[in-house]
């Protein structure tokens, strides 16, 4: 059961980079590749974005702070459960 989920968090965790990389292109923006990406990481980072969004000083943030927070949860998720 363990290795299942660790396989999920591993194909997310390719799933964020993969999205994090087409963001910096314009082209890679608007493809379908992309909005799939978006489609399935975006429930797993509005949570973060929702919570970053009470704070005031990290609204003005040129960087997505709630991306790299949900990216880092998954992280941590992964090396608790390689743990067990």
């Amino acid at each position: 059961m363990i290795y299942i989920v660790l396989k999920l968090l591993r194909i997310l965790e390719f799933l964020f980079f993969a999205r994090a990389v087409m963001s910096w292109f314009v082209q890679g923006s608007e493809s379908k590749v992309y909005e799939f990406l978006c489609l399935v990481t975006e429930p797993l980072i509005q949570p973060f974005r929702a919570l970053l969004s009470r704070i005031d000083a990290l609204r003005g943030s040129p960087f997505d702070l709630s991306f790299m927070l949900a990216f880092f949860v998954l992280i941590m998720l992964q090396q608790i459960l390689y743990m067990l």
